[in-house]
């Protein structure tokens, strides 16, 4: 069972601490666009983890600049973005309309905004993420639960039900009773990758945990798991 408190240090802003039995340890963790957090075992009290938090102040603050940096890098949509997913292409087409509208056909994520508009407002660029991401929706709605009923069926797997969600962290999940959830931005990984990770989780179905015993399962049903695991990488639940 996971539980979650949010506290905030002076000078640094809010932290999270996640308490769950998987966690062996006291352990910093931090990335773009997802903040900082400490992973904190189950055996542990929250007034220890603050103190923890507090004993690393001066590590946080450095490596939250770098986090900025990382942040700043990231994805912004104007007329020279390329951006695909599995079966649309982002067009941003400034045509003569008197406000910023949006279609999905055709192949094309077609953002239409009025000429000399100012593409680089809050706004605009949440509306083409919101665009996008309700096209990888569907589209993963369409894709993955076939694509993972197949594999089950050629390995041998039984699981319960599966559902598409937009999470911050993990490409997938699979719950004690066999639920599998799936990131709607698999659809952004070439098809091999996406194989991986529907296979990580029925994987799990039979075993819960990481252990040899998981990882060996997962090398009979999938090959070169060690580069695919380094070529995921490159990729990012979020843009």
């Amino acid at each position: 069972m996971k539980i979650e408190k949010i506290i905030t240090l002076d000078g640094l802003g809010k932290i999270t601490l996640k308490r769950d039995s998987r966690f062996k340890r006291l352990s910093l963790r931090m990335a773009p666009n997802k903040g900082i957090w400490i992973n904190v075992p189950i055996y542990v009290d929250w007034k220890e983890a603050v103190d923890f938090a507090q004993s690393h102040k001066d590590w946080i603050a450095k490596q939250s600049l770098k986090i900025q940096v990382k942040e700043d890098q990231n994805i912004f949509f104007d007329t020279d973005t390329v951006f695909k997913t599995k079966y649309h292409e982002l067009k941003m087409n400034p045509s003569q309309v008197n406000r910023v509208n949006a279609s999905v056909k055709q192949g094309l994520i077609q953002i239409n905004y009025p000429e000399g508009f100012d593409m680089k407002t809050k706004g605009f660029q949440e509306f083409v993420k919101k665009m996008i991401l309700e096209t990888l929706r569907k589209e993963a709605k369409h894709v993955l639960p076939k694509r993972l009923e197949e594999l089950a069926q050629r390995f041998s797997f039984k699981y319960n039900k599966v559902t598409i969600r937009n999470a911050s962290t993990r490409w997938g999940s699979c719950s004690g009773e066999n639920n599998i959830s799936l990131n709607l931005h698999l659809m952004r990984l070439p098809e091999h990758l996406i194989d991986m990770v529907l296979l990580h989780e029925l994987c799990h179905t039979i075993e819960k945990n990481h252990s040899k015993s998981f990882w060996d399962l997962l090398d009979k049903v999938c090959d070169n798991v060690l580069t695919k695991k380094k070529e995921m990488k490159a990729y990012s639940t979020h843009f």
